[in-house]
């Protein structure tokens, strides 16, 4: 059967703009951006780690039909289709220190919890990002 998630999607409506905060502001890296003519292939991954990747999609053809696509845009516009992505780090506040310098605005600081700190963001579009920091 299932040896593993190879991939995850999220919905972006701009992926130059999904670039540039993935990859400029995050510091992942691009694993593919590939032109198929009909859509842009476009795979973020944790540096290191390319058997994980994010598809930074924008929602049209061929998964959607235009009128479809154009749905799921203003809902997303709306911050109502927004994804959800959670990484771990070995320093929840040094990470949390170092992207708000970045100029990465988060929804909540680090917080105690009972598995860890984590802290949460959503990208220019919605989609809702925690990073943990586990303690056990």
């Amino acid at each position: 059967m299932f040896t593993a998630i190879t991939h995850s999607q999220i919905y972006v409506l701009d992926q130059d703009e999904a670039l540039d905060f993935y990859v400029g502001k995050l510091g992942l890296e691009v694993n593919a951006d590939v032109d198929m003519g009909f859509m842009r292939w476009l795979t973020v991954n944790v540096p290191g780690e390319p058997g994980r990747q994010i598809l930074l999609e924008r929602p049209g053809p061929p998964a959607l039909s235009e009128e479809t696509a154009q749905q799921v845009r203003a809902l997303v516009t709306k911050g109502a289709m927004g994804g959800s992505l959670i990484f771990s780090t070995d320093d929840c506040r040094k990470t949390y220190e170092t992207l708000l310098g970045r100029g990465v605005e988060f929804t909540e600081e680090p917080t105690e919890r009972f598995y860890g700190i984590d802290c949460a963001l959503r990208d220019p579009f919605g989609n809702s990002i925690r990073f943990t920091q586990l303690t056990s």
